[in-house]
């Protein structure tokens, strides 16, 4: 075995493989695993190998995760978390971390057996020894007592009656709610859903995509005398709670509340609502919620704005930064999470109506520059093309509590009737 920096070796190497290493024990248990088992193997590479077999950690490279969150901000997220529910959310990002070259599929091949760690071609990292993971499907989150929203929960829907995801989540959570559907279709929603569920749009195939829809919800919250409305998307299945690096379902209805007794206590959010469950790393350290940022696919929506839903695509970040822009504040919470499916993956929705047999991004991200020049730019990422927001520019609108709310709040955690259970049954 050998250590290298050699570029060219690199290139005509089999496979890589990342080692993370929580902490200098794990280091050093992979030291004697390298005297055991790998001195003697020419075909495979370490970089750093002699830093590791000496235990000189620090000059170990560590991979950094990318984070929006500066934890030195921390306690300007935590004063505002009273009366809520638990959030603990530690760090649990490698230690350190090495890079192991495979010259050739044999020498992987070994590696392989005598690690003992399942890992395939496709693996790109691993940590040593095994990480002890928690299945997402062995516990779920209660309420007792129920506690049902205040304001009235949308979901707009076109063309996915079969699917439904995020209808059937609020069935199995006994979650009330309506769904909101073009008149031609009609017959194939009332079929699958409690026809008192269902709202009808007084237009069809207006090709603007969900626009029109989102703001006809709006006025319909407005008219039924709603401070405020929800408004979903058609593709979320399931809802998360984050807590002690950990994520587990929520099978109640108590974390549409919770977000909305959070919300009332402030003069000046305008919108609110979850992050995606895929975007947010267990292991990393981030505060309960997002101050002045995007707010996507679930929105908890202040009805008296001046403003409405507008243009045709990135609908949703235009309108998070109009109200940034008129120092109104957003909330992305961490502790409750939504679990978004791709759009472009589902058949229905905007991806029949804007985004099919064509590849929009760079639309997409024009689109939103010439609403927000100042703020906006286009990057290439990922092989495609992406719009990137600059949301420093709101890092200073402060949270307005409403007159004599802070006072009345309760300085220890509230659970809201939450509690964890084992799973059992078909949930």
């Amino acid at each position: 075995m050998l250590i290298t920096n050699n570029i060219q070796i690199k290139k005509n190497f089999y496979k890589n493989l990342i080692i993370h290493f929580i902490s200098l024990k794990d280091i050093k248990k992979f030291s004697s695993f390298i005297k055991k088992n790998l001195l003697k193997k020419e075909d495979i590479y370490i970089e750093s190998y002699t830093n590791i077999l000496n235990l000189k950690s620090k000059n170990c490279s560590q991979i950094k995760i990318k984070s929006f969150f500066n934890k030195k901000d921390f306690e300007k997220y935590k004063k505002y978390w009273l009366d809520m529910p638990n959030y603990n959310q530690e760090n649990l990002t490698p230690y350190k971390s090495i890079i192991i070259y495979f010259k050739t599929k044999n020498g992987f091949e070994y590696f392989k057996e005598v690690l003992k760690i399942k890992i395939t071609d496709k693996t790109k990292y691993i940590y040593y020894p095994k990480a002890t993971k928690t299945s997402l499907l062995s516990h779920i989150w209660k309420g007792s007592p129920i506690l049902l929203p205040k304001y009235p929960i949308y979901i707009i829907s076109k063309g996915r009656w079969e699917s439904r995801y995020t209808s059937k989540t609020l069935e199995l959570m006994k979650v009330p709610y309506y769904i909101v559907i073009e008149p031609q279709e009609y017959k194939q929603y009332s079929k699958v859903i409690n026809k008192k569920k269902i709202k009808v749009l007084p237009f069809s195939n207006l090709g603007q995509g969900s626009i029109p829809a989102r703001n006809w919800v709006w006025e319909d919250a407005i008219k039924n005398g709603f401070e405020k409305h929800w408004i979903l998307d058609d593709n979320i299945q399931y809802f998360y709670r984050m807590q002690n690096n950990q994520v587990y379902r929520i099978f109640c209805s108590n974390l549409f509340y919770i977000i909305e007794n959070f919300v009332d206590r402030f003069e000046n959010i305008a919108i609110a609502g979850m992050h995606y469950r895929y975007f947010f790393p267990k292991k990393t350290t981030k505060p309960p919620f997002y101050l002045n940022t995007r707010v996507y696919s679930n929105l908890l929506i202040n009805n008296s704005l001046p403003f409405r839903w507008r243009g045709k695509f990135n609908e949703d970040t235009d309108l998070c930064l109009r109200v940034l822009k008129n120092n109104y504040c957003t909330i992305l919470f961490n502790n409750f999470l939504a679990g978004k499916i791709t759009t472009m993956v589902m058949k229905g929705g905007n991806t029949d109506e804007l985004y099919k047999n064509t590849d929009k991004r760079k639309e997409f991200a024009k689109s939103l520059i010439n609403q927000h020049p100042d703020i906006v730019k286009m990057v290439w990422r990922y092989n495609r093309w992406h719009h990137q927001v600059d949301y420093s520019k709101f890092k200073n609108i402060k949270l307005i509590y409403k007159k004599g709310v802070e006072e009345k709040l309760n300085k220890e955690n509230n659970e809201y009737g939450l509690y964890l259970i084992k799973k059992r049954g078909h949930l």
